[in-house]
């Protein structure tokens, strides 16, 4: 019942500080809520540690178990790591990176929860929670075209997960069929393949040629390759054995001086 109740006071304190660090940790690898807030600028069990001279996010805790819930190391982008950088110089992060007044937290849900009725947000199609920052991460990786299999390295999660959750967001996403739908464009290979067979099918089919046509002129069967066809073959051969035949007939030795050896 002061004189000042209901107005707003200028104060230094700045009660959501920790929840803008979780925020910004949250959207730019997103990691779960609990890797986050055990990011830790040192190496000690029971912290994510943060290596801020490589950049590498080590987010399962020092002495845990890895469960289901994949939490594997993961590079920094160059502008978190700047902020996380600049945290650690300046003592805002001691010993972890979200911190309220000086100390870890083990949940910012209450913070959080201030923070999305200040910022206005709309919560009519669904709640805002921490674990919404790992789902618009995910969205943006796929909305930017990042490979599936690097986005779900980044993330921690499985492919299949990334893929059923937020694959739709990804711009090639069911766009070769929606682009086939209606087009005419060249056969593919699969439409050649079966054309080819199609071939082989008929010809397979097609009666076959008479002896008389086989071996044609440039042919390169037997007779076609010696430049004749086999009508001249076979009246050389009759016109020679009847030659022979005379031969005998008369007396002659068999195969003459003119008879021809072919081989």
């Amino acid at each position: 019942m002061g004189p000042l109740k209901g107005q707003k006071i200028e104060t230094d304190k700045r009660p959501l500080r920790h929840v803008a660090r979780f925020i910004l940790i949250g959207l730019y690898t997103g990691t779960r809520a609990g890797a986050i807030a055990s990011a830790s600028p040192f190496r000690a069990p029971g912290k994510s540690f943060v290596d801020l001279d490589s950049g590498i996010f080590y987010r399962l805790a020092i002495g845990k178990r890895a469960t289901t819930k994949r939490q594997t190391p993961v590079p920094l982008p160059s502008r978190l790591l700047a902020h996380l950088r600049r945290w650690s110089r300046l003592g805002i992060a001691q010993s972890h990176f979200v911190e309220w007044n000086g100390r870890p937290v083990a949940s910012v849900k209450t913070g959080f929860a201030s923070a999305v009725h200040l910022a206005k947000l709309d919560v009519t199609i669904g709640n805002v929670t921490p674990h919404t920052l790992r789902h618009r991460a995910a969205t943006w990786l796929m909305q930017r075209a990042a490979p599936m299999w690097e986005a779900a390295g980044f993330l921690g999660m499985s492919e299949k997960t990334l893929r059923e959750t937020h694959g739709h967001h990804h711009p090639d996403h069911l766009r070769v069929a929606a682009n086939a739908i209606g087009t005419h464009s060249a056969p593919s290979k699969n439409v050649g393949l079966v054309v080819s067979l199609v071939d082989e099918k008929a010809r397979r089919q097609k009666p076959a040629q008479s002896l008389e046509n086989i071996g044609g002129p440039g042919s390169s069967h037997m007779a076609g390759g010696f430049g004749m066809n086999i009508n001249t073959i076979g009246s050389y051969e009759v016109a020679r054995y009847q030659q022979k035949d005379q031969h005998v007939a008369s007396g002659s030795p068999s195969g003459g001086a003119n008879e021809v050896v072919t081989n």
